[in-house]
């Protein structure tokens, strides 16, 4: 994908192994891995094109959605912030079945918020299939109710994912694209995977300690 232009960079956040490769996989290339993957180290990158249609009724676009999932581990964040610095959306996944990790994306927001302001946020519960009773994991740990609370505080759009199945990942990232229909390409939006994959134009401040 060198040189590649993308006309949303969208950035994955969360807990390492709350699901966001998998949610990375099923959306880019509609397939599930049943092995675990292996930590993700700085940032892995997919991009696909989805054809919208303009709530203005002006007719239909066509976005490329470029999406970074990130690593999780808390020793790489400060490498974390540097692949979203320019994000104009961030998906902030949690794992349905962990409590840990939903308490840690309150952290991601806040990172957010500090650091991008501007960047539209979406929580991602993952791992539906598993927290589903009758779905053979351990069962819901988060409660719906709490997570649609923070939602509510971020002015964020919830959903409730599983890469296994598809459910609700096309949903997703579609109401991502839709999100940014209307608006205007911005000059040096698109971020340019030959001049070294991470960088992103736009002129954003990383925080990066």
């Amino acid at each position: 994908m060198s040189g590649q232009k993308v006309d949303v960079k969208v950035v994955l956040l969360g807990r390492e192994y709350s699901g966001k490769t998998s949610l990375v996989e099923r959306f880019v290339h509609q397939r599930f891995q049943a092995v675990p993957y292996q930590n993700t180290i700085g940032a892995a990158f997919g991009a696909r094109r989805l054809d919208v249609s303009s709530s203005s009724g002006r007719g239909g676009r066509s976005l490329t959605l470029g999406v970074w999932d990130t690593a999780g581990s808390e020793r790489y964040e400060a490498m974390s912030r540097v692949y979203y610095r320019g994000a104009r959306a961030a998906v902030v996944c949690y794992d349905l079945t962990d409590e840990r990790s939903f308490e840690r994306a309150r952290f991601w927001t806040d990172e957010l918020r500090r650091c991008e302001p501007e960047c539209r946020i979406y929580l991602c519960g993952t791992k539906l299939d598993l927290a589903t009773e009758g779905g053979g994991g351990v069962g819901r740990r988060v409660d719906r109710h709490d997570a649609q609370d923070l939602a509510d505080e971020l002015q964020a759009r919830l959903y409730e994912t599983s890469s296994k199945s598809g459910e609700n990942v096309e949903a997703l990232f579609r109401a991502v694209a839709e999100d940014f229909a209307d608006e205007p390409a911005r000059e040096k939006s698109g971020v340019d995977l030959a001049a070294g994959g991470a960088s992103a134009a736009g002129g954003s401040k990383c925080c990066v300690k």
